[in-house]
């Protein structure tokens, strides 16, 4: 569906929800409650609780039924199916551990004393009275603010248990307890509480551990003391290099307090430690943009698009809001954005062109096949998963076959379908493709041609008659001989695996040969949907289109992650986004007749619009055609330029 929307623009996004506290190895209990901030899922809790006594009966009531169901499941054998979402596309990862849920046993923990929080300051004899209500942690002091940093309290109420402890210990307040104040500071962004809490650390340490830095950074940014912030992150440098976040939070405060410059050069030098930026630093250089006519600024932002293309990073709904809005904001050029849909094909229904296909160039293709073979198959670790006689031997064999079309990885493939017998699912497959007067190589392992319930000898000679075949040993891999054989067959060889190859991926020594890797595999890997006995084996279909931030110079594509879909680094965005440049209908218009003029035809077009219908002349045949044949272009390339963006000198080359 292609829909229109207003442009939006936001404000940059300094603070999330849950804010990472950062603090370091020591204080780790406290750091896993801020865990989704370097990019780990937010888990969702929930609680179990015994059935009562009572409900015995029905409880074995339903054990049995529920082994009965069972039973007759596994007994029907009218459908066998693996239904499931496109290999690559957002969220089918998830989507697909739960079709296939593991039973777990779930650890239940202790009951605890719980304390309530409060909900006001407390003074000293309360506190001490909660204290000793609460039994169970011997240091009471830390967990309860451990707490108040879990729910956020009030900076109220956390400042009376610093007040408490301080006059427990001769004024003195620890640096974890002060950590964690300043945490609650941040997070309630009390600018004032921060500085007082930095005024004390700098005074009480020389240096500070990570989480500390991180802390008073992010609070800094935005008080008139910003500065500061970017001193503590060269103190940072001098003992590790600073996170992602940390240069996220310095470029936030120096675009908020309109220092451009020391924004991108801090962002430079993020990229110079090989660190990819964080999505929200590089939306708040989009947004910081917006209106601004400067063709260097708008140069470097359009570098960032080439950098996401590079790197294959999506933008979220909100970045891309903000990127379409940017676009639409420089002034004197005419962008228009809009949310669109690619369709199979490749074209783009928002404005008519397509977009880069997913196949390899020739020039593509020998780069990724000699660096696969380097560094997968010759190099790295690869005799742990098989032995130089074995692998040779299959060099030979491959070198002395004709080119397959079709590589299976045979063991993968049998096991696709739990119910059914191993060897039948294999051998539909093969038959169906053989079928085809498909080339086909089945890889395996040598215990699949020894008989047993999962492995039938006569299917397997079934197979073997069909296709060509390799059975390594079972303690070989498959994965560097499927690659092995599909690289060495050519650009059209297809394989069939569950396996999507993500650690023979993380061997690849540098983001284009990865990237190359993954186009190649998205062009060429074939997953199977479904299986029903006595029917077709049904795969899913190849996407013709690379999903990659693209742009012709005056149009650009850029695929996004919409909000709600867990999307896995290996899968493949589902939204785009389009941009193109608006030629305005009234220069359009003036082209026009200023070409009819320029051949004389204006006045006699305007003659007959404007002669009353019964005195009008009547043109000649010939020029009558001149006329309909110069009108028919027009229409038609206005037409056009509402689909596809293109410059005024293209209008003179259609109507002459």
């Amino acid at each position: 569906m292609t829909f229109y929307f207003t442009g939006i623009r936001s404000f940059p996004k300094l603070w999330k929800s849950n804010p990472y506290l950062g603090l370091g190895p020591g204080h780790a209990y406290l750091s896993l409650l801020l865990k989704d901030c370097y990019g780990i899922r937010n888990y969702k809790w929930f609680s179990l609780k015994p059935m009562s006594p009572q409900n015995t009966k029905a409880m074995n009531l339903l054990i049995a039924k529920a082994r009965y169901v069972r039973k007759r499941d596994e007994g029907s054998n009218k459908q066998v199916s693996a239904d499931s979402p496109h290999l690559f596309a957002a969220g089918a990862a998830k989507k697909r551990s739960e079709m296939n849920p593991q039973s777990k046993d779930y650890f239940r923990p202790p009951v605890r004393n719980i304390v309530q929080l409060p909900t006001k300051p407390l003074n000293s004899e309360e506190w001490n009275k909660l204290k000793e209500d609460f039994k169970g942690k011997t240091n009471f002091e830390n967990w309860i603010l451990s707490q108040m940093v879990k729910y956020h309290s009030s900076i109220d109420v956390a400042k009376s248990v610093l007040a408490w402890v301080a006059a427990n210990n001769n004024g003195v307040i620890g640096y974890d307890l002060l950590v964690k104040y300043l945490y609650l500071c941040v997070f309630h962004k009390e600018t004032a509480e921060i500085i007082d809490v930095y005024e004390i650390m700098k005074a009480r340490y020389k240096r500070l551990e990570s989480g500390g830095y991180t802390l008073l950074i992010r609070g800094l940014i935005h008080t008139d003391r910003w500065r500061e912030a970017l001193l503590l992150l060269e103190d940072l440098k001098k003992v590790i290099i600073p996170s992602k976040m940390n240069y996220n939070d310095c470029i936030q405060g120096a675009l908020l307090h309109q220092d451009v410059n020391v924004a991108w050069k801090l962002h430079q030098e993020l990229l110079g430690h090989d660190i990819v930026p964080m999505l929200e630093t590089l939306k708040a250089f989009f947004d910081f943009g917006k209106g601004i006519k400067d063709d260097e600024y708008s140069n470097k932002l359009q570098d960032i698009l080439l950098y996401l293309r590079n790197n294959q990073l999506y933008p979220g709904e909100s970045f891309a809001h903000s990127i379409k809005t940017w676009f639409e904001s420089i002034p004197g050029e005419q962008w228009k954005g809009q949310f669109t849909t690619i369709q199979q094909s490749g074209q783009c229904l928002g404005c008519g062109k397509t977009v880069e296909s997913i196949h390899l160039s020739s020039e593509e293709y020998e780069f990724l096949k000699e660096r696969i073979m380097r560094d997968v198959i010759d190099g790295g670790d690869q005799y742990r998963k098989t032995t130089p006689q074995e692998l040779k031997r299959f060099q030979n064999f491959v070198k002395y076959c004709p080119p397959f079309d079709i590589v299976i990885d045979g063991l993968n493939v049998a096991k696709m379908f739990p119910k059914a017998r191993e060897s039948q699912v294999l051998l539909d497959v093969v038959s169906q493709l053989a079928k085809q007067n498909l080339k086909v190589l089945v890889l395996g392992r040598k215990h699949m041609l020894m008989q047993n319930s999962r492995w039938r000898k006569d299917d397997m000679e079934k197979v073997q008659k069909q296709a060509s075949y390799f059975f390594a040993d079972n303690i070989s891999e498959d994965d560097p001989f499927l690659l092995y054989a599909t690289l060495h067959s050519g650009n059209h060889c297809k394989f069939i695996t569950k396996d999507l190859m993500r650690d023979h991926k993380a061997c690849l020594p540098d983001a284009k040969t990865q990237r190359l890797f993954f186009k190649w595999q998205q062009g060429h890997q074939l997953a199977i949907i479904s299986r029903h006995p006595g029917s077709r084996i049904t795969f899913q279909h190849i996407l013709s289109y690379d999903t990659v931030v693209q742009t012709t110079g005056d149009s650009w594509h850029i695929p996004y992650d919409e909000d709600l879909v867990e999307r896995y680094s290996y899968e493949l965005i589902q939204s785009w986004g389009t941009r193109r440049r608006v030629m305005p209908t009234f220069l359009l218009l003036g082209r026009l007749f200023y070409l009819l003029e320029q051949q004389g035809l204006l006045a006699s077009i305007l003659l007959v619009l404007t002669s009353p219908s019964g005195s009008r002349p009547r043109p000649s045949g010939l020029g009558l055609w001149i006329v309909s044949k110069h009108l028919l272009h027009f229409w038609h390339h206005l037409i056009l330029c509402m689909l596809s963006p293109t410059h005024p000198e293209s209008l003179m080359v259609l109507l002459l």
